[in-house]
């Protein structure tokens, strides 16, 4: 005889209600009889249920939703696979410190370690990309562990991030005493702010008010801090660079902005602020084989954006924003000894190559098979959007097109972990949170295929985003790598499938283009009648920066080629 519905003390609506009054508005799921429960409390609290095709978008489409509203996204999935399956969602948002609710079951406590159906210990999986890990047995103490989970995932005492929690069947049918359901763990908090030392505040100011040619990086740690940061850029007349994390932060026309001078200024400046951003490869690990003598600032309140692989000559453990604006007030009216004819210099010469770029990309030459390039398309993709659009950029050789390409007040793209195949479910995500900006995905037909299936998302939860396929018919960059290294290919090629007629079979608006020259009323359309995908048939001739970097190659000492042979070189004196 079936079971009872979930009643209304029972711990499933428990953390359901914890949730609502958490704010959350979305939950991204899919479904399955071990998480049944909390699936049916989230629909009678009124919180909107996002149901995917696959368990790592759900991951995904929580984790642009935290990166856009500022809040904690929440994944829903099943046990056994439905975990699996979610990991590499998981550790994309653990490399990105970005702050998702994962939420699961287990089998009911009489039947564990017997062999039941999708037993397994999930925990001793996501722990090490996880913030926080825990199984709860005890009904009384889910809102314990809900709010001890959430606080771990914001980085309330730590790196924000993923954090996890299941729950066996019978906890979340069993019963919440009232007595123990304290107001306290249902509150919202905001994340803690740290002040930043004012001995360290003095010791920054001094640094960088007497550097000659100061250089600012922003990243994942500085949202939030975009006033503060744009006024010391224009205190200090320093140049700055963001690197994909904050993009949007400050706007293209702050005369700090040099982004397209990234390799000069770099090894030019001689002291480097970096605002919540680590040195990771991006950033050729801070090495002074790139940097040179430069001298360190490092702003963070996260232990991983303060002191990897480069110590700072001053570090500040704060809130970014609360750092910077405490800068600005000690250095009051002092005038900044940067060299500002350097600045202006690199401002100049970043204009010229952007106007550049944008003049090439209108008429970038087809390749030898006579498709377009892909810079045509993002052409004409640039000329629709709107200032405020959210840019999302996926794949390997489309990415480092479309990175510098295509304008974006804000940006999402794979990020440090590299996970291509984000694209289409956060899209989808944003499109979701943001309904009244456009939401364009700009990928490779190689990532878009990792989440294909989610067009079929997009359609049944009418989420208005415009997908375009860059379709090469390969794994560009490692096809160049096989033919310009091993002078074979091997498995990097694929086909010129027809992605438009598979949207269409999923009842999405959706073209295929060919010629250059239909993508302005193509895009047009698309944008009218959104959700909708463009399958752009491209060229694989193109090489993109990143296919003639050595990122396929893997050099040992630095991501880029050029790095590792500056690295070696450093390093043998």
């Amino acid at each position: 005889m079936p079971l009872m519905p979930v009643h209304e003390q029972s711990a499933a609506a428990v953390i359901a209600r914890f949730l609502k009054q958490r704010g959350v508005k979305r939950v991204y799921a899919l479904c399955g009889g071990h998480v049944m429960p909390i699936w049916m409390r989230l629909d009678a609290e009124g919180i909107r249920i996002v149901d995917v095709r696959d368990e790592r978008a759900a991951v995904y489409m929580a984790h642009a939703d935290a990166q856009l509203t500022g809040g904690f996204g929440v994944a829903l999935v099943t046990a056994g696979p439905g975990v699996t399956n979610a990991m590499t969602g998981i550790a994309n948002a653990h490399v990105a410190r970005v702050p998702v609710l994962v939420l699961s079951g287990t089998p009911p406590r009489p039947q564990e370690n017997r062999g039941a159906l999708q037993d397994m210990v999930h925990t001793d999986l996501v722990r090490s990309v996880t913030r926080y890990a825990r199984t709860v047995r005890e009904p009384t103490l889910v809102l314990q562990e809900l709010d001890e989970a959430v606080s771990r995932a914001m980085g309330s005492g730590g790196d924000p991030g993923p954090a996890y929690l299941d729950f066996p069947v019978d906890t979340l049918r069993a019963e919440v005493p009232a007595a123990v359901q304290l107001p306290e763990h249902f509150a919202p908090r905001k994340p803690p702010r740290i002040a930043p030392d004012e001995e360290a505040v003095r010791a920054a100011v001094e640094l960088l008010w007497t550097a000659k040619r100061p250089l600012v990086i922003s990243g994942r740690g500085a949202q939030g801090a975009g006033d503060a940061l744009a006024r010391l850029l224009t205190a200090l007349k320093a140049p700055y660079l963001d690197t994909g994390e904050s993009r949007g932060l400050v706007p293209d026309e702050h005369p700090s902005v040099v982004a397209a001078m990234r390799g000069s200024v770099m090894g030019q400046a001689d002291v480097v602020v970096t605002v919540g951003r680590r040195l990771d490869f991006q950033l050729a690990y801070g090495s002074p084989a790139v940097f040179g003598a430069a001298k360190f600032l490092r702003i963070s309140d996260a232990a991983s954006e303060l002191r990897d692989n480069r110590r700072g000559a001053v570090e500040l453990l704060a809130t970014p924003a609360l750092a910077l604006e405490a800068m600005l007030r000690m250095a009051g009216d002092r005038v900044p000894a940067t060299d500002t004819e350097w600045a202006a210099q690199l401002r100049r010469q970043h204009a010229e190559r952007s106007d550049k770029l944008v003049s090439t990309m209108r008429t970038a030459p087809a390749g030898a098979d006579g498709r377009m390039h892909p810079n045509r398309a993002l052409a004409a993709l640039r000329d629709a959007l709107p200032k405020d659009a959210i840019v999302v950029a996926d794949g390997g050789d489309f990415l480092s097109f479309a990175r510098v390409g295509l304008p974006a007040s804000t940006y999402l793209d794979p990020g440090p972990l590299g996970c291509i195949g984000v694209g289409t479910p956060f899209g989808i995500a944003a499109s979701l949170a943001c309904p009244d900006r456009t939401v364009v995905v700009a990928t490779g037909d190689g990532a878009f295929g990792f989440n294909a299936m989610e067009v079929d998302t997009a359609v049944r939860h009418k989420a208005p985003l415009l997908v375009m396929v860059a379709n090469n018919g390969s794994w560009a960059i490692e096809v160049r790598d096989q033919r310009e290294t091993h002078g074979k290919v091997v498995g990097t090629q694929l086909q010129y499938a027809d992605h438009a007629a598979m949207a269409r079979a999923f009842g999405m608006h959706a073209e295929r283009v060919e010629r250059a020259e239909d993508l302005p009323a193509a895009i047009g359309r698309a944008l009218a009648n959104r959700p909708a995908l463009l399958d752009v048939v491209v060229t694989p001739d193109a090489a993109s920066s990143d296919a003639k970097s050595g990122l396929a190659w893997v050099p040992d000492l630095q991501p880029l080629q050029a790095w590792d042979e500056a690295e070696r070189k450093w390093r043998n004196g």
